[in-house]
């Protein structure tokens, strides 16, 4: 039997809530919140800096978060007015809990989690999301005001970029390099000498390695093994995870994915209905951890889409009701699923990320 482990953000629901959380509480808090996700992917991705991980945006925010106002209780209001599930997501949660061991692994913070299993009433024990409490904290009225004046700064610098192929900071144009130093010394030097400093060593957001020690832990609870997990994940912070179930032979999918997760999957899937998600796994249950490869084999194709995938899915065994709604879809939300290869890898990132910015906005499919 299989058990899915899955993304929140992407796969679920169609927010970005640390994305949103700065844009509504910071002064040109989308356009800061947007640059230090790129400082993220740059230290993730390019320096791989020893100690740092995808996802620890979430950290680097909080100490201006709080600045403008942000309270626990703040958090947990706003992720319950704005969250904002993907078509087909309630269902899909409910259905494929019925048929295997579900595991939600989100970089998110918990309060937006919280939110979610509100909503949907899929089981809180089985989250895994960051941490935090504000209640631990202080802020000095000067740490606020400087806190202030550096949000403005970073929202008004261009955003950092890197030629295709960089792997270290000399890649850099002079600018970016300078772009670089600045954020390093307004992170790692003037806000650790701060009394808020420490929200940055006390945070351990879920992202990156996090998350696959999460699916890990997922695996003592259910007793099963890494060949016997789905998945499915959207974003740099699911790199890892996606890594560690390919290699295992498991099942890997990028689902309306950046090319961060693309290029670490085996699979990519593109719909504009989680269903697909449901069925995915509903074909699992019954032809095995190697059911998609025998479908592919089956249209003797490395991809399949629409109608013609559908019905190879209904042929294998999945029953309409977890066909129905994928069938009443336009053709660009249709499902598409893809094998991940050298040679289609470029044309894959691009229809996916085409797909990622109609499902879930420009601002938030552009992030990392």
């Amino acid at each position: 039997m299989p058990q899915l482990n899955i993304d929140c953000e992407g796969p679920i629901t169609q927010n970005d809530n640390a994305y949103e959380l700065c844009d509504d509480l910071i002064p040109e808090g989308g356009n800061f919140f947007t640059r230090v996700s790129k400082y993220d992917d740059y230290l993730a991705d390019i320096e791989k800096r020893p100690g740092y991980k995808a996802g620890d945006t979430l950290k680097l925010v909080l100490p201006f978060l709080m600045a403008c106002g942000a309270t626990n209780k703040k958090m947990e209001e706003f992720s319950e007015s704005t969250l904002m599930l993907l078509p087909g997501a309630r269902n899909m949660l409910s259905m494929v809990a019925g048929l295997m061991p579900t595991f939600i692994i989100s970089t998110s913070y918990c309060p937006y989690l919280q939110a979610l299993c509100k909503v949907s009433g899929f089981p809180e024990d089985q989250v895994y999301c960051t941490s935090l409490d504000l209640g631990q904290y202080e802020l000095t009225e000067q740490e606020q005001n400087r806190l202030g004046e550096m949000a403005s700064e970073i929202a008004g610098q261009p955003l950092l970029s890197w030629p295709e192929g960089a792997e270290n900071i000399i890649d850099l144009s002079n600018q970016n390099q300078i772009l670089v130093s600045r954020l390093d010394t307004i992170f790692w030097e003037e806000i650790p000498k701060m009394g808020i400093g420490k929200i940055l060593s006390n945070v351990n957001p879920v992202g990156g390695f996090e998350k696959a020690r999460a699916v890990e832990d997922s695996l003592k609870k259910t007793g099963l093994t890494l060949s016997e997990v789905l998945y499915v994940g959207d974003s740099i912070t699911d790199v890892q995870a996606l890594e560690l179930v390919k290699n295992a032979e498991g099942m890997a999918i990028s689902f309306n994915g950046n090319r961060y997760s693309i290029k670490a999957a085996k699979w990519a899937c593109m719909c504009g209905n989680t269903a697909i998600i449901g069925a995915i796994a509903r074909l699992l249950t019954f032809a095995g951890m190697d059911g998609m490869d025998e479908l592919m084999a089956y249209m003797d194709s490395d991809q399949a889409e629409g109608t013609g995938f559908l019905n190879a899915l209904a042929l294998m065994g999945v029953e309409p009701a977890f066909l129905e709604p994928l069938r009443l879809l336009r053709d660009k939300d249709a499902p598409r699923i893809f094998l991940v290869n050298s040679s289609n890898v470029s044309d894959v990132i691009k229809d996916s990320e085409y797909m990622r910015k109609n499902v879930r906005g420009l601002s938030v499919g552009e992030l990392g």
